[in-house]
């Protein structure tokens, strides 16, 4: 019997294709064997004319948000398509939500001024406030988002201007992934995000397969991701303390490790 101890665990693992990597090594490496089901697929926004003007112009703007490694992914892909360097003017300073967001946006050569203490946008919003009033600000994000960024930073005197960088689809395979990795079985499901869990519910529903999961224990990344799940009727086994991958697998840890 191995000694590993997520040893005969199988964890569904919800990411996009391109991201499931360093959340499947980790699971493997305690010994768990990851139920790769990708929900997420990144896919270009409906209309890329108003990516382009503001990649185009980065100038005009005092402060830049990046709210998640897809972003940063997306506005490198657009400028490589667009033949123009993702060039970041010294005056314009840059803000990300979460230290993953800030390693994509150096390796892509931006230089981060601000990383809020927490993963949130809540975090975000606060370590800004006091920093935009009178100022012109770039937010960069999925075509759905919540609002609570823009709102409040317009509530602290700023002017700003949010650009659909990229939209999350269903894969179309993923309904047939779900019903053959249930099939076999699954201890936990992991969720990064809100919209692991709402495409995770669709793919549910498109497999004619009942949602939440009976004696499925749903790991979640934070809050915001927590609340999603129980608006679903899906109460949370474990949330991360820290709201990042190595966080994640510390909360299966906890829910399903030998102690449990």
């Amino acid at each position: 019997m191995s000694s590993l101890p997520l040893s005969g665990r199988r964890v569904l693992v919800t990411r996009a294709v391109h991201q499931t990597g360093k959340l499947s090594e980790s699971l493997r490496t305690l010994g768990a064997e990851p139920v790769e089901v990708p929900v997420l697929e990144i896919r270009p926004p409906a209309s890329l004319d108003p990516l382009d003007q503001a990649l185009r112009q980065l100038d005009r703007y005092d402060w830049l948000i990046l709210t998640s490694a897809n972003t940063v992914l997306a506005l490198a892909n657009r400028a490589q398509e667009l033949g123009i360097p993702l060039a970041v003017p010294a005056t314009l300073k840059v803000a990300t939500i979460g230290d993953a967001t800030a390693a994509a946006a150096r390796k892509a050569g931006i230089q981060v001024t601000l990383v809020p203490e927490s993963y949130v946008a809540e975090s975000l919003q606060k370590g800004l406030t006091g920093l935009v009033h009178g100022k012109k600000i770039l937010l960069a994000r999925a075509t759905i988002a919540r609002d609570v960024i823009p709102v409040s930073l317009q509530q602290a005197g700023a002017e700003v201007e949010v650009v659909d960088a990229y939209r999350n689809e269903l894969p179309v395979q993923a309904p047939e992934l779900l019903r053959e990795g249930l099939a076999r079985g699954v201890h936990a499901a992991t969720f990064t995000s809100s919209s692991s869990v709402t495409h995770l519910a669709e793919a549910a529903r498109a497999a004619h397969i009942k949602f939440p999961f009976a004696k499925v224990a749903a790991i979640s990344i934070g809050p915001i991701t927590s609340k999603t799940l129980r608006s679903l009727g899906w109460v949370p086994a474990c949330e991360a303390t820290v709201s990042d991958i190595p966080g994640l697998v510390d909360a299966v840890m906890r829910a399903l490790g030998p102690r449990n």
